[in-house]
């Protein structure tokens, strides 16, 4: 049975941070691309992905967080990533979004970036 996605943000003096938890896939890409353009819409400094909670993306969620992304850096905002997981970290290796993507250890660190 699919793990449902949950998403709970929390105020930082920079920004926002996301924590997201479950599972990103096709069926709830849509509600995760909702939610960071409201955000991004929002104009923070800083967004922070935390995804250390993520236990699986398909390519929906990449292309979402890739989306958002694109409009973070249009609007002016510093998207960045961090804590993920081995199986979510190597769609962006193998993709090499790593690249692309500012990624951190933990939103800790991307606050502070």
């Amino acid at each position: 049975m699919p793990v449902p996605l949950t998403i709970t943000s929390s105020n930082f003096e920079e920004g926002v941070t996301l924590a997201l938890a479950g599972e990103i896939d096709l069926a709830r890409s849509p509600d995760l691309r909702v939610r960071l353009r409201e955000e991004v819409d929002l104009r923070p400094k800083r967004l922070v992905i935390d995804l250390s909670r993520v236990t699986y993306m398909d390519s929906s969620g990449v292309a979402t967080l890739v989306e958002a992304l694109q409009r973070s850096k249009a609007g002016g905002t510093k998207l960045l990533l961090c804590g993920l997981q081995p199986k979510v970290r190597s769609i962006f290796t193998i993709s090499r979004l790593d690249t692309v993507f500012e990624i951190t250890q933990g939103p800790d660190e991307a606050r502070s970036k």
